[in-house]
């Protein structure tokens, strides 16, 4: 499991890196911020799938099914997060760098957990012999 987290973490640099990347050029291109907020988000997530499926999980799991449990998990994460930020940062008026740094590394842990079990690993083989 360790190995898959490492894995995880690397995977998940590339996809700020990658979601940075677009964003930039597209905001340059004169693409709306909102638009390329989202339109890098997607890169960065359709990234991360891919390769946490091919190398950090090794899952032979595919079709619409993962992805669609992949997109949940990322939400899921995302709203953790801000949750996390808005009650450290608001209410208990922690520095916002303070906050991200608590914050992170339990969202994180929970998608690492779901991608394991729900997305990518034994669950996600149930489901599919299931059908």
């Amino acid at each position: 499991m360790s190995t898959q987290l490492v894995r995880f973490a690397v995977v998940g640099a590339s996809n700020t890196m990658i979601t940075l990347i677009m964003y930039a050029l597209l905001v340059t291109a004169g693409v709306p911020s909102v638009a390329a907020a989202v339109l890098s988000w997607s890169g960065g997530a359709a990234n991360g799938y891919r390769l946490n499926r091919a190398w950090t999980f090794a899952s032979t799991v595919r079709g619409a099914r993962p992805a669609v449990r992949y997109a949940a998990v990322q939400a899921l994460g995302a709203g953790l997060n801000a949750l996390a930020i808005w009650a450290l940062v608001t209410h208990e008026h922690a520095p916002r760098i303070a906050g991200e740094l608590v914050a992170l590394p339990v969202a994180t842990a929970l998608t690492f957990l779901c991608c394991r079990r729900w997305v990518f690993g034994a669950g996600a083989a149930r489901v599919r012999r299931a059908a």
